[in-house]
């Protein structure tokens, strides 16, 4: 269902065994590493998952990609590291976390669903702009909502220190403070530079939604994704 991996030599090592990047680096210059049958010195060698990879006459298998889905709370950061703020990979409890990585990040105010993978090729699938992969946001508003914002948002608006103006996003009013906006690209703060483009203020926001996928657990919960969610990303 994937693309095939091709990855460096001490990456593949790492992925394969409970090794450190020192660890295995110090391992291939043993000479303790062989790729179809010939001994590699350089921990920088390109090599594909399809290659036949040993460590000491024992073959090497790639750990499976992981996908998953989180409930970010507010006052976390889409980080794999404590900075300010806790990162949210505190509420994570899987090994080899550090390989992780979130596509599509949230601020750290912002509440809501973020994807969490180790497969970086399919995380493009989410966060390039020509992928146009929708999101939903809630937001909640400090003024009432215009009647002509929807339009605005339809067409595009021009947002301060930017060349284009935004891509057609979707509107839908809940109530007058209350709005669903979904939007197919991830510009910095899009959503609050919106609103601050049509003379209004963001003071809540909460992704619901990315693709196909909505959010269906409670705040700092997580879940492994479907194979049918994992797939939706890659049509």
């Amino acid at each position: 269902m994937w693309c095939r991996r091709l990855m460096r030599l001490d990456k593949y090592l790492c992925k394969s065994t409970d090794l450190t990047k020192p660890e295995a680096i110090e391992r291939i210059h043993n000479g303790e590493l062989s790729v179809n049958g010939e001994v590699v010195l350089d921990e920088s060698t390109q090599v594909h998952e399809s290659n036949t990879i040993l460590l000491s006459g024992d073959v090497l298998t790639l750990r499976a990609f992981r996908y998953i889905l989180m409930h970010k709370p507010a006052g976390t950061i889409c980080s794999n590291i404590d900075e300010v703020y806790p990162s949210l990979f505190n509420y994570l409890e899987v090994d080899n976390a550090s390989e992780l990585h979130i596509a599509g990040r949230l601020d750290a105010d912002t509440t809501g669903l973020v994807l969490i993978t180790d497969d970086g090729r399919w995380s493009f699938n989410i966060t390039l702009p020509t992928k146009s992969c929708k999101k939903v946001y809630r937001v909640t508003l400090s003024r009432d909502i215009k009647d002509d914002v929807a339009h605005k948002f339809k067409v595009g608006v021009q947002l301060q220190g930017e060349k284009n103006p935004t891509r057609p996003a979707e509107l839908e009013v809940i109530s007058p403070k209350e709005v669903l906006l979904t939007i197919t690209e991830g510009k910095f703060h899009q959503v609050k530079r919106m609103f601050a483009a049509v003379g209004n203020r963001v003071v809540g926001l909460h992704r619901e939604q990315i693709g196909d996928v909505s959010l269906d657990v409670e705040e700092g919960q997580w879940r492994y994704l479907t194979e049918d969610e994992v797939s939706s990303f890659s049509q």
